[in-house]
Order: C-alpha cells, then structure tokens, then sequence
C-alpha cells in the first residue's frame, strides 16, 4: 500500500530497478533538542477588544492586550494598546505602552508613546516617553517627559506644596 519510492514525487523520473540508497543528510539538518519552544510555535496576535458606542462600564478595565473605547469609561483603563475613539469619553486615568486619543479623556494619560489626534480633548495631565499633538487638538494640563512613564512612581521631585493663603518654600532642609 505504502512504498519508499520517490517515483510519485514530482520532477522525479520512474527509475531502473536500482534499489534505493540511503543518503546522509548533513549535519546542519540533523535533529537537535531545542529548548526554545516560544521562538518554535509563534503565536498569534488576538485582535483589539472593543467596546462599542451604546456601553458603558463604571469600574477599572486591564489586560495586556489592545482594546478600543467607542462608549464610556468611568475608571481607570490599563492595556498595550489604547485607542479612545472619536465618540469615546473616559473619566479616569489612562495607561498603557501606545495611547491614541480620537475622544475624550477627563484624567491623566500615562504611556511610552501617546498621541492626540486632531479630534482629540484631553482634560489632565499627560506622562510620557513620546509624544505627538496633532494641529485641532484640546488640551488642558501638564505634560512631562519620563524614561519610564509606566512606573508607579511619577519619577520626579515632589513639587512644594503650600496651604492657602501662603507661599511655598523651596528652601533645603538643614542637617
């Protein structure tokens, strides 16, 4: 039923009566054990979660995948990859490694590269590694650049703070 011969094979001629010889294959073909197995079986990237226009979700949003708002969002949303649409409102801070406001945002914004598209309002403050506003765009708060926007610390000084009614004091503290 089952045969060796190469004959069914294309671009291979019936042959003469010769047996088959074995050949060696060389060395750079041999099996080796790897232990490497993600590089092996790559998988696949799940696509975006969205949630659409007619949602809306009061309470924190996290994965580590991509998601994209088209509703509203009363809480804190930490994803790869983030994209606010253009009928998007999200009360609550906003974190992840790619940060595309379309909508709004009324919080801080957090992420190593966030862009405000020419649709976009953003009302807080927005922590960065890079960043990109486009012409059209509202935007109200502070921005600051950090190596590592994702940390959990803010990474700079403690601003001075001062009660009302006084000045605040950026004195040294004597030892």
């Amino acid at each position: 039923m089952f045969s060796k011969s190469r004959v069914n094979e294309p671009g291979n001629a019936p042959s003469s009566t010769e047996p088959e010889t074995p050949t060696k294959a060389p060395d750079s073909m041999t099996t080796k054990p790897t232990t490497d197995y993600a590089s092996s079986t790559p998988k696949a990237k799940p696509p975006a979660s969205v949630l659409s226009s007619d949602l809306t979700v009061k309470g924190n949003l996290k994965t580590a995948g991509d998601i994209q708002i088209e509703g509203t969002v009363e809480g804190d949303i930490r994803a790869h990859l983030l994209t606010v649409g253009e009928g998007a409102t999200v009360r609550g801070e906003c974190m992840a490694d790619d940060v595309v406001v379309n909508g709004r945002i009324i919080g801080r914004v957090r992420g190593l590269k966030v862009r405000l598209t020419s649709t976009a309002r953003v009302e807080g403050d927005i922590i960065h590694k890079t960043i990109a506003i486009e012409s059209g765009a509202h935007f109200e708060g502070s921005v600051q650049r950090q190596e590592d926007p994702l940390s959990s610390g803010t990474g700079a000084k403690p601003a001075a703070t001062a009660k009302p009614g006084t000045a605040a004091s950026a004195a040294p503290a004597k030892s």
